[in-house]
């Protein structure tokens, strides 16, 4: 889900940069891979981790991360540097990142394949807590880019106070699922993820009403779907609530032992 907001997102807010560094056909490329990759990996039946597959997230990781300094650079370069202004009306400066933590989530899925599954770990820790504490970590990072674009539209309609006030509670749930002893409810969390799942599919509905408010409409859609809210941008939360609910169900799973 985070590799096709990408896909879509990039292409769109690229598209509307007429492609003028044709380094920004990169996203693009990267993330049908990633999608592709990720599909593949979730009907492959061998329970074994593909290094093909784990190639590929890897490289979306670096190319999120390497996008996100061009982005840097973009806004650093104007005139009055890292204003708002700026922050609010060049290159996203987050936006790439999305494609970090699609690569990020992959990564970790296919380690997961390879690990004990009566006790999957990663990096010598926990894997389900490990994965809730960094999803955790995800959501904020995803609040921060949507509490920039939203406060840039005045916060007009109260629901755009919904991305930044209900991830960041997901996510403290989340960290509160990690610290939790062994056998632990972990409902709150499991409601906090699915709560934020559906915000993220929700969203693309305010930001459809947001392009039919615009002047022209639904049937200028080809300057509003540009100018507008963009429509891809809200299921990145829908992809980084259903990694948190892949933590909670690994720490389900294991045994909490360092």
């Amino acid at each position: 889900m985070l590799a096709a907001s990408v896909l879509f997102d990039s292409g769109l807010e690229h598209y509307r940069g007429q492609f003028f560094n044709r380094a920004m056909y990169t996203p693009i490329v990267v993330s049908s891979v990633t999608l592709a990759a990720s599909l593949h990996g979730a009907g492959d039946t061998d329970p074994s981790s593909s290094r093909v597959r784990h190639g590929v997230q890897a490289l979306a990781g670096l190319t999120g991360l390497i996008g996100f300094g061009f982005h840097a650079y973009n806004v650093g370069k104007r005139e009055g540097g890292y204003s708002f202004q700026n922050l609010f009306y060049s290159a996203p400066i987050g936006a790439p990142m999305a494609l970090t933590l699609a690569g990020v989530l992959g990564v970790v899925a296919e380690r997961v394949r390879d690990a004990d599954p009566d006790e999957p770990r990663l990096a010598g820790l926990p894997a389900g807590r490990s994965l809730a504490v960094a999803t955790a970590g995800m959501l904020a990072g995803t609040t921060l880019e949507a509490g920039l674009l939203h406060f840039r539209g005045a916060f007009q309609n109260p629901v755009m106070f919904v991305p930044v006030t209900l991830p960041p509670l997901a996510a403290a749930l989340l960290i509160r699922a990690a610290t939790k002893p062994e056998g632990a409810s972990q409902a709150g969390a499991k409601w906090g993820m699915w709560a934020v799942s559906a915000m993220g599919v929700g969203g693309v509905a305010f930001h459809a009403y947001g392009v039919a408010r615009m002047m022209g409409g639904w049937a200028n859609w080809r300057q509003n779907l540009i100018d507008g809210p963009p429509l891809p941008a809200p299921p990145s939360f829908s992809g980084v609530a259903l990694g948190g609910l892949a933590a909670l169900e690994l720490i389900e799973r294991s045994r909490f032992r360092f």
